[in-house]
Protein backbone atom coordinates (compact mmCIF):
# COMPACT_ATOMS: atom_id res chain seq x y z
CA UNK A 1 0.00 0.00 0.00
CA UNK A 2 1.10 3.81 -0.60
CA UNK A 3 2.85 5.14 2.10
CA UNK A 4 1.17 8.19 1.89
CA UNK A 5 -2.33 7.01 2.53
CA UNK A 6 -3.75 8.41 5.74
CA UNK A 7 -3.36 5.77 8.55
CA UNK A 8 -3.44 5.36 12.44
CA UNK A 9 -0.68 4.16 13.83
CA UNK A 10 -1.21 1.96 17.28
CA UNK A 11 1.95 2.51 19.63
CA UNK A 12 2.69 -1.17 21.74
CA UNK A 13 4.28 -0.54 25.04
CA UNK A 14 2.91 -2.68 28.41
CA UNK A 15 0.05 -4.21 25.91
CA UNK A 16 1.93 -7.07 24.19
CA UNK A 17 -1.05 -9.12 22.37
CA UNK A 18 -3.77 -8.54 19.87
CA UNK A 19 -6.13 -10.31 22.24
CA UNK A 20 -8.12 -8.03 24.11
CA UNK A 21 -6.22 -4.66 23.17
CA UNK A 22 -8.36 -1.55 24.33
CA UNK A 23 -6.28 0.93 22.33
CA UNK A 24 -5.94 -1.28 19.48
CA UNK A 25 -9.84 -1.94 19.49
CA UNK A 26 -10.06 1.50 18.96
CA UNK A 27 -7.86 2.25 16.77
CA UNK A 28 -9.08 -0.92 14.17
CA UNK A 29 -12.49 0.63 14.54
CA UNK A 30 -11.29 3.94 13.44
CA UNK A 31 -11.94 5.45 10.09
CA UNK A 32 -8.08 4.67 8.82
CA UNK A 33 -6.28 1.85 8.18
CA UNK A 34 -4.35 0.62 11.18
CA UNK A 35 -0.09 0.07 11.44
CA UNK A 36 1.19 -1.55 14.43
CA UNK A 37 4.14 -0.17 16.21
CA UNK A 38 6.81 -0.71 18.86
CA UNK A 39 9.96 1.64 19.96
CA UNK A 40 12.73 -0.07 21.30
CA UNK A 41 13.47 3.27 23.70
CA UNK A 42 16.82 4.02 23.76
CA UNK A 43 16.08 6.09 27.17
CA UNK A 44 15.30 2.72 28.73
CA UNK A 45 17.64 0.47 26.96
CA UNK A 46 20.68 2.58 27.30
CA UNK A 47 20.57 2.78 31.25
CA UNK A 48 20.44 -1.20 31.46
CA UNK A 49 23.54 -3.01 33.28
CA UNK A 50 23.35 -6.45 31.68
CA UNK A 51 23.51 -6.97 27.67
CA UNK A 52 21.51 -10.13 28.45
CA UNK A 53 19.12 -8.28 30.20
CA UNK A 54 16.05 -11.19 30.06
CA UNK A 55 13.28 -8.50 29.85
CA UNK A 56 15.03 -7.66 26.44
CA UNK A 57 15.54 -10.77 25.21
CA UNK A 58 11.32 -11.13 26.29
CA UNK A 59 10.09 -8.51 24.58
CA UNK A 60 12.41 -8.89 21.26
CA UNK A 61 10.90 -13.02 21.33
CA UNK A 62 7.23 -11.70 21.83
CA UNK A 63 7.76 -8.87 19.01
CA UNK A 64 8.66 -11.79 16.35
CA UNK A 65 5.54 -13.65 17.89
CA UNK A 66 3.22 -10.19 17.23
CA UNK A 67 5.26 -9.48 13.59
CA UNK A 68 3.72 -13.48 12.41
CA UNK A 69 0.37 -13.13 13.86
CA UNK A 70 0.03 -9.52 12.31
CA UNK A 71 1.64 -11.18 8.89
CA UNK A 72 -1.29 -13.63 8.79
CA UNK A 73 -3.34 -10.97 8.82
CA UNK A 74 -1.59 -9.63 5.66
CA UNK A 75 0.09 -6.88 7.78
CA UNK A 76 3.02 -6.58 9.73
CA UNK A 77 4.76 -4.53 12.53
CA UNK A 78 7.00 -1.44 12.08
CA UNK A 79 9.94 -1.66 14.88
CA UNK A 80 12.30 1.45 15.41
CA UNK A 81 15.66 1.76 18.41
CA UNK A 82 15.94 4.79 19.26
CA UNK A 83 14.73 7.32 21.76
CA UNK A 84 11.28 8.22 21.36
CA UNK A 85 11.17 11.77 20.10
CA UNK A 86 13.01 10.74 17.40
CA UNK A 87 11.63 7.51 16.70
CA UNK A 88 8.78 9.73 16.05
CA UNK A 89 10.11 12.05 13.49
CA UNK A 90 11.98 9.33 11.26
CA UNK A 91 8.17 8.07 11.30
CA UNK A 92 6.14 11.18 10.50
CA UNK A 93 8.58 11.69 7.67
CA UNK A 94 7.82 7.94 6.06
CA UNK A 95 4.08 7.65 6.73
CA UNK A 96 1.26 10.18 6.40
CA UNK A 97 -0.11 9.26 9.93
CA UNK A 98 -3.76 10.91 10.80
CA UNK A 99 -3.44 10.00 14.60
CA UNK A 100 -1.85 7.52 17.52
CA UNK A 101 -3.40 5.58 19.34
CA UNK A 102 -1.32 3.49 22.63
CA UNK A 103 -2.30 2.43 26.33
CA UNK A 104 -1.74 4.51 29.04
CA UNK A 105 1.30 3.91 31.37
CA UNK A 106 1.40 5.71 34.78
CA UNK A 107 5.08 5.01 35.87
CA UNK A 108 6.56 9.07 36.44
CA UNK A 109 9.26 8.57 33.09
CA UNK A 110 5.99 7.11 30.60
CA UNK A 111 4.28 9.93 31.54
CA UNK A 112 6.79 12.19 30.85
CA UNK A 113 7.35 10.79 27.59
CA UNK A 114 3.99 10.45 26.14
CA UNK A 115 3.30 14.10 27.32
CA UNK A 116 5.99 14.76 24.81
CA UNK A 117 5.06 13.22 22.47
CA UNK A 118 1.74 13.80 22.70
CA UNK A 119 2.71 17.74 22.36
CA UNK A 120 4.86 17.14 19.31
CA UNK A 121 1.89 15.66 17.64
CA UNK A 122 -0.57 17.63 18.34
CA UNK A 123 1.65 20.27 17.01
CA UNK A 124 1.41 18.53 13.42
CA UNK A 125 -2.68 18.13 13.90
CA UNK A 126 -2.31 14.47 14.67
CA UNK A 127 -4.65 13.17 17.10
CA UNK A 128 -2.93 10.98 20.11
CA UNK A 129 -5.33 9.05 21.88
CA UNK A 130 -5.16 6.68 25.04
CA UNK A 131 -6.75 3.97 26.71
CA UNK A 132 -7.08 2.03 30.12
CA UNK A 133 -5.60 -1.36 29.39
CA UNK A 134 -3.27 -2.70 31.67
CA UNK A 135 -5.39 -2.00 34.95
CA UNK A 136 -9.43 -2.44 35.96
CA UNK A 137 -9.09 0.58 37.37
CA UNK A 138 -7.18 3.73 37.07
CA UNK A 139 -5.97 7.33 39.14
CA UNK A 140 -9.39 8.66 39.88
CA UNK A 141 -11.63 5.80 39.44
CA UNK A 142 -11.37 4.09 42.81
CA UNK A 143 -10.81 6.78 45.60
CA UNK A 144 -12.49 7.65 49.24
CA UNK A 145 -16.10 9.52 48.94
CA UNK A 146 -13.85 12.77 49.72
CA UNK A 147 -11.75 11.97 46.41
CA UNK A 148 -8.38 11.70 48.04
CA UNK A 149 -6.24 8.17 46.99
CA UNK A 150 -5.95 5.47 49.21
CA UNK A 151 -3.40 5.41 51.75
CA UNK A 152 -4.54 2.05 53.40
CA UNK A 153 -5.39 -0.99 51.15
CA UNK A 154 -7.94 -2.49 52.88
CA UNK A 155 -10.68 -0.05 52.73
CA UNK A 156 -8.97 0.79 48.74
CA UNK A 157 -9.80 -3.06 48.16
CA UNK A 158 -13.21 -3.16 49.77
CA UNK A 159 -14.22 0.32 47.14
CA UNK A 160 -12.37 -1.90 44.72
CA UNK A 161 -14.60 -4.58 44.82
CA UNK A 162 -18.10 -2.62 45.84
CA UNK A 163 -17.44 -1.31 42.34
CA UNK A 164 -16.80 -3.80 39.82
CA UNK A 165 -18.62 -5.18 37.14
CA UNK A 166 -19.05 -7.27 34.05
CA UNK A 167 -18.63 -3.69 32.14
CA UNK A 168 -15.14 -3.14 33.97
CA UNK A 169 -14.03 -7.10 33.36
CA UNK A 170 -15.58 -7.05 29.61
CA UNK A 171 -12.90 -7.91 26.57
CA UNK A 172 -12.35 -6.25 23.63
CA UNK A 173 -12.84 -8.16 20.82
CA UNK A 174 -10.31 -6.53 18.10
CA UNK A 175 -9.93 -10.13 16.01
CA UNK A 176 -13.55 -8.84 14.40
CA UNK A 177 -11.34 -5.59 12.97
CA UNK A 178 -8.53 -7.39 11.61
CA UNK A 179 -9.07 -6.10 8.40
CA UNK A 180 -8.57 -2.93 9.34
CA UNK A 181 -4.61 -3.65 9.75
CA UNK A 182 -2.92 -1.90 6.86
CA UNK A 183 -1.65 -4.43 4.48
CA UNK A 184 1.53 -4.60 3.62
CA UNK A 185 4.34 -6.85 3.18
CA UNK A 186 7.00 -7.70 5.90
CA UNK A 187 8.70 -4.58 7.66
CA UNK A 188 12.80 -4.84 8.19
CA UNK A 189 12.81 -5.85 11.78
CA UNK A 190 16.23 -5.52 14.29
CA UNK A 191 18.21 -7.98 16.03
CA UNK A 192 19.06 -7.97 19.82
CA UNK A 193 22.97 -7.54 18.41
CA UNK A 194 22.26 -4.15 16.69
CA UNK A 195 21.06 -2.95 20.30
CA UNK A 196 23.77 -4.29 22.11
CA UNK A 197 22.21 -7.08 23.44
CA UNK A 198 22.64 -10.59 23.64
CA UNK A 199 19.72 -13.30 24.10
CA UNK A 200 19.53 -14.90 27.68
CA UNK A 201 19.52 -17.89 28.84
CA UNK A 202 16.64 -17.95 31.72
CA UNK A 203 13.63 -19.45 30.73
CA UNK A 204 10.03 -17.67 30.43
CA UNK A 205 6.75 -18.56 32.38
CA UNK A 206 4.04 -20.01 30.20
CA UNK A 207 0.51 -17.83 30.27
CA UNK A 208 -0.70 -20.38 31.62
CA UNK A 209 -2.02 -19.70 35.18
CA UNK A 210 -5.72 -20.84 35.51
CA UNK A 211 -4.55 -24.22 37.05
CA UNK A 212 -2.64 -22.61 40.31
CA UNK A 213 -5.76 -20.27 41.01
CA UNK A 214 -8.24 -23.13 43.12
CA UNK A 215 -5.61 -23.59 45.04
CA UNK A 216 -3.56 -20.42 45.48
CA UNK A 217 -4.59 -19.77 49.39
CA UNK A 218 -3.76 -22.70 50.36
CA UNK A 219 -0.12 -23.07 48.17
CA UNK A 220 0.82 -19.56 47.84
CA UNK A 221 3.40 -19.25 51.02
CA UNK A 222 5.20 -22.42 50.85
CA UNK A 223 8.17 -21.45 48.57
CA UNK A 224 9.22 -25.06 47.47
CA UNK A 225 5.47 -25.54 46.03
CA UNK A 226 4.50 -24.62 42.55
CA UNK A 227 1.83 -22.25 44.55
CA UNK A 228 1.90 -19.41 42.75
CA UNK A 229 0.99 -17.88 38.96
CA UNK A 230 4.38 -16.85 37.92
CA UNK A 231 2.93 -14.41 35.78
CA UNK A 232 3.88 -11.22 37.11
CA UNK A 233 6.32 -11.27 33.69
CA UNK A 234 3.13 -11.20 31.23
CA UNK A 235 1.28 -8.69 33.29
CA UNK A 236 3.96 -6.62 33.24
CA UNK A 237 4.76 -6.67 29.24
CA UNK A 238 0.55 -6.98 28.85
CA UNK A 239 1.26 -10.72 26.90
CA UNK A 240 -1.89 -11.99 29.08
CA UNK A 241 -5.24 -9.28 29.73
CA UNK A 242 -5.77 -8.13 32.69
CA UNK A 243 -9.44 -8.24 32.00
CA UNK A 244 -9.21 -12.02 31.53
CA UNK A 245 -7.18 -12.90 34.49
CA UNK A 246 -9.48 -10.43 37.37
CA UNK A 247 -12.46 -12.49 35.48
CA UNK A 248 -10.89 -15.63 35.83
CA UNK A 249 -10.26 -15.15 39.30
CA UNK A 250 -13.34 -13.67 40.07
CA UNK A 251 -15.28 -16.19 39.37
CA UNK A 252 -12.56 -19.07 41.24
CA UNK A 253 -11.12 -17.90 43.84
CA UNK A 254 -10.73 -14.20 45.45
CA UNK A 255 -7.70 -14.81 47.06
CA UNK A 256 -5.73 -14.38 43.75
CA UNK A 257 -7.71 -11.76 42.59
CA UNK A 258 -6.16 -10.05 45.77
CA UNK A 259 -2.71 -9.84 44.68
CA UNK A 260 -4.35 -8.19 41.05
CA UNK A 261 -5.79 -5.43 43.02
CA UNK A 262 -2.37 -4.84 45.05
CA UNK A 263 -0.43 -4.23 42.46
CA UNK A 264 -3.24 -1.18 41.31
CA UNK A 265 -3.46 -0.25 44.90
CA UNK A 266 0.65 0.61 44.05
CA UNK A 267 -0.14 1.61 40.73
CA UNK A 268 -2.45 3.80 41.68
CA UNK A 269 0.28 5.44 44.91
CA UNK A 270 2.94 5.82 42.62
CA UNK A 271 0.52 7.73 40.27
CA UNK A 272 -0.66 9.99 42.95
CA UNK A 273 2.45 10.25 45.24
CA UNK A 274 5.31 10.00 42.01
CA UNK A 275 7.85 11.42 45.05
CA UNK A 276 8.21 7.91 46.45
CA UNK A 277 10.16 6.40 43.73
CA UNK A 278 13.18 8.08 45.34
CA UNK A 279 12.05 9.07 48.68
CA UNK A 280 9.69 8.17 51.65
CA UNK A 281 6.46 8.05 51.33
CA UNK A 282 6.63 9.55 55.16
CA UNK A 283 9.45 11.89 54.91
CA UNK A 284 10.51 11.00 58.67
CA UNK A 285 11.74 7.75 57.67
CA UNK A 286 14.59 9.75 54.96
CA UNK A 287 16.12 10.44 58.02
CA UNK A 288 16.82 6.89 58.93
CA UNK A 289 21.19 6.48 59.14
CA UNK A 290 21.05 3.47 57.19
CA UNK A 291 24.58 1.62 57.66
CA UNK A 292 24.46 1.18 54.11
CA UNK A 293 27.79 -1.48 54.44
CA UNK A 294 29.16 -2.71 51.12
CA UNK A 295 30.17 -5.69 52.36
CA UNK A 296 27.05 -7.00 53.79
CA UNK A 297 24.98 -5.76 50.77
CA UNK A 298 27.30 -7.97 48.40
CA UNK A 299 26.88 -10.70 50.92
CA UNK A 300 22.74 -10.08 50.40
CA UNK A 301 23.37 -9.81 46.49
CA UNK A 302 24.90 -13.56 46.38
CA UNK A 303 23.03 -15.22 48.97
CA UNK A 304 26.01 -15.42 51.01
CA UNK A 305 24.25 -14.27 54.47
CA UNK A 306 24.36 -17.04 56.67
CA UNK A 307 20.69 -17.26 56.40
CA UNK A 308 19.50 -20.24 54.35
CA UNK A 309 15.84 -19.09 53.52
CA UNK A 310 17.42 -15.31 52.12
CA UNK A 311 20.12 -16.78 50.62
CA UNK A 312 18.25 -19.32 48.56
CA UNK A 313 15.83 -16.12 47.91
CA UNK A 314 18.40 -14.54 46.55
CA UNK A 315 20.44 -17.38 44.59
CA UNK A 316 16.80 -18.34 43.18
CA UNK A 317 17.07 -14.30 41.77
CA UNK A 318 20.07 -14.16 40.47
CA UNK A 319 19.22 -17.61 38.44
CA UNK A 320 15.83 -17.43 37.03
CA UNK A 321 15.19 -13.96 37.46
CA UNK A 322 11.81 -15.01 39.85
CA UNK A 323 12.07 -14.62 43.91
CA UNK A 324 8.42 -16.50 45.70
CA UNK A 325 6.74 -13.84 47.22
CA UNK A 326 7.21 -14.86 50.76
CA UNK A 327 10.79 -14.68 50.42
CA UNK A 328 11.00 -11.61 49.12
CA UNK A 329 9.56 -10.15 52.26
CA UNK A 330 12.12 -12.30 54.18
CA UNK A 331 14.87 -11.10 52.32
CA UNK A 332 13.60 -7.60 51.79
CA UNK A 333 13.20 -7.09 55.33
CA UNK A 334 16.62 -8.90 56.32
CA UNK A 335 18.52 -6.14 54.05
CA UNK A 336 16.35 -3.28 55.77
CA UNK A 337 15.92 -4.17 58.84
CA UNK A 338 18.63 -6.73 60.07
CA UNK A 339 21.68 -5.02 57.98
CA UNK A 340 20.13 -1.26 58.25
CA UNK A 341 20.59 -1.11 54.26
CA UNK A 342 18.94 1.97 52.54
CA UNK A 343 15.76 0.25 50.87
CA UNK A 344 16.47 2.26 47.19
CA UNK A 345 19.34 -0.35 47.56
CA UNK A 346 17.36 -3.38 47.36
CA UNK A 347 15.12 -1.71 45.16
CA UNK A 348 17.71 -1.21 42.86
CA UNK A 349 18.83 -4.45 42.64
CA UNK A 350 15.39 -5.73 42.25
CA UNK A 351 15.00 -3.91 39.35
CA UNK A 352 17.94 -5.07 37.91
CA UNK A 353 17.30 -8.59 38.14
CA UNK A 354 13.14 -9.31 38.62
CA UNK A 355 11.74 -10.67 35.36
CA UNK A 356 8.01 -9.28 36.40
CA UNK A 357 9.55 -6.25 38.11
CA UNK A 358 7.20 -3.04 37.78
CA UNK A 359 8.28 0.30 39.50
CA UNK A 360 4.68 0.73 41.23
CA UNK A 361 4.62 -2.50 42.85
CA UNK A 362 8.68 -2.66 43.44
CA UNK A 363 8.92 0.42 45.47
CA UNK A 364 5.65 0.23 47.26
CA UNK A 365 6.62 -3.06 48.46
CA UNK A 366 9.84 -1.93 49.53
CA UNK A 367 8.66 0.66 51.16
CA UNK A 368 6.26 -1.34 52.84
CA UNK A 369 9.02 -3.39 54.15
CA UNK A 370 10.59 -0.84 55.56
CA UNK A 371 7.94 1.13 56.72
CA UNK A 372 8.30 4.15 55.00
CA UNK A 373 5.20 3.96 52.40
CA UNK A 374 1.59 4.49 51.95
CA UNK A 375 -0.13 1.03 53.55
CA UNK A 376 3.30 -0.50 55.45
CA UNK A 377 4.22 -3.32 57.92
CA UNK A 378 4.94 -1.32 61.10
CA UNK A 379 8.64 -0.36 61.42
CA UNK A 380 9.01 -2.33 64.92
CA UNK A 381 7.56 -5.51 62.79
CA UNK A 382 10.77 -7.33 62.27
CA UNK A 383 10.69 -10.58 59.65
CA UNK A 384 12.86 -13.43 61.90
CA UNK A 385 14.27 -15.43 58.68
CA UNK A 386 14.40 -18.36 61.28
CA UNK A 387 10.95 -18.34 62.27
CA UNK A 388 9.93 -17.71 58.69
CA UNK A 389 11.83 -21.29 57.59
CA UNK A 390 10.72 -23.26 59.96
CA UNK A 391 6.77 -22.22 59.28
CA UNK A 392 7.17 -22.14 55.22
CA UNK A 393 9.82 -24.32 54.65
CA UNK A 394 9.93 -26.97 57.06
CA UNK A 395 11.23 -29.99 55.59
CA UNK A 396 14.28 -27.57 53.66
CA UNK A 397 12.97 -28.76 50.43
CA UNK A 398 13.48 -25.30 49.12
CA UNK A 399 16.93 -25.05 50.93
CA UNK A 400 18.29 -28.00 49.58
CA UNK A 401 17.77 -26.75 46.16
CA UNK A 402 18.94 -23.51 46.60
CA UNK A 403 21.65 -23.67 49.67
CA UNK A 404 22.95 -27.26 48.81
CA UNK A 405 26.15 -26.72 51.18
CA UNK A 406 23.78 -25.66 54.23
CA UNK A 407 24.91 -27.54 57.31
CA UNK A 408 28.26 -27.91 56.08
CA UNK A 409 31.61 -25.96 57.24
CA UNK A 410 30.77 -24.62 53.22
CA UNK A 411 27.99 -22.50 53.93
CA UNK A 412 29.13 -19.06 55.76
CA UNK A 413 27.91 -17.88 59.29
CA UNK A 414 25.73 -15.46 59.97
CA UNK A 415 26.93 -11.80 59.27
CA UNK A 416 24.75 -10.44 61.62
CA UNK A 417 23.02 -12.33 64.68
CA UNK A 418 19.70 -12.32 64.43
CA UNK A 419 18.70 -11.01 67.81
CA UNK A 420 21.40 -7.99 67.73
CA UNK A 421 20.24 -6.78 63.97
CA UNK A 422 16.88 -6.58 65.28
CA UNK A 423 17.52 -4.50 68.31
CA UNK A 424 19.86 -2.12 66.64
CA UNK A 425 17.41 -1.79 63.72
CA UNK A 426 14.37 -0.94 66.06
CA UNK A 427 17.18 1.79 68.29
CA UNK A 428 18.08 3.25 64.59
CA UNK A 429 14.64 3.91 63.64
CA UNK A 430 13.46 4.86 66.96
CA UNK A 431 15.84 7.41 67.18
CA UNK A 432 15.41 8.95 63.41
CA UNK A 433 10.87 8.49 63.58
CA UNK A 434 11.05 10.91 67.44
CA UNK A 435 13.66 13.59 66.24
Amino acid sequence: MDKRVPLTLFWFRRDLRLHDNAGLYHALKGPNPVLCLFIFDRDILDVLEDKDDARVTFIYNTLNKLSEELAKQGSSLLIKYDKPEQAWADILNEYQVAAVYTNRDYEPYAKKRDAEIGEMLNARGINFKTFKDQIIFERDEVVKDDKKPYTVFTPYKKKWMKKVNEFYLKGYPTEKYFKNLYPTKPLKGITLEEMGFTQSALQFPETEYQHIIDDYAKNRNFPAKKGTSHIGLHLRFGTISIRDAARNSFEREQTWLGELIWREFYMMALDHFPQTANHAYRPAYDRIEWRNNEHDFEAWCNGQTGYPLVDAGMRELNATGFMHNRVRMVAASFMVKHLLIDWRWGEHYFRRKLLDYEASTNIGSWQWVAGSGTDVMPYFRIFNPEAQLKKFDPQMEYIKKWVPEYGTSQYPKPIVDNKTGKELALKIYKAALTK
